[in-house]
């Protein structure tokens, strides 16, 4: 027998077989819900702080912000100073100016983002975190 022939018959299968087996791996009982409650805001906030507290490495800080970002809110000012702070802790220069991409990306309005720089500029200054805007003004 050929090399052909052989591999010719191993695509002959059924096709209706596969079908009938995937069908099988599908679970038909009704999906099922935690009974866990939601987390507010206060506790978003309190959670996400001492997460930027015990941060050590540059992972675990790109990995808390990505986790922080990823909700449909905009983290509160408190967090986002832990953030900063834990981004100067490990070194990681790259990741504190991103963390303003984040809020202008997160804010509904330019205005809202005005408002966090004001809020922000104490700790920018003290850490020397210049904006994305500041160093590429024609990128803005």
């Amino acid at each position: 027998m050929s090399f052909v022939r052989s591999a010719s018959r191993v695509s002959r299968l059924p096709a209706t077989r596969l079908a009938w087996t995937a069908q099988r791996a599908f679970s038909v009982s009704a999906a099922r819900k935690d009974a866990h409650s939601e987390e507010t805001f206060e506790e978003f906030t309190a959670r996400y702080e001492k997460e930027f507290d015990k941060v050590n490495d540059v992972f675990e800080l790109q990995r808390n912000l990505n986790n922080c970002f990823a909700y449909d809110l905009v983290p509160s000012p408190s967090v986002i100073i832990s953030a900063l702070r834990a981004a100067r802790r490990v070194n990681d220069f790259p990741s504190a100016v991103r963390v303003f991409e984040g809020i202008k990306f997160k804010v509904e309005n330019k205005g809202q983002y005005q408002e966090y720089l004001t809020e922000l500029e104490p700790i920018r200054e003290e850490l020397g975190i210049p904006l994305k805007e500041t160093m590429y003004p024609d990128a803005a």
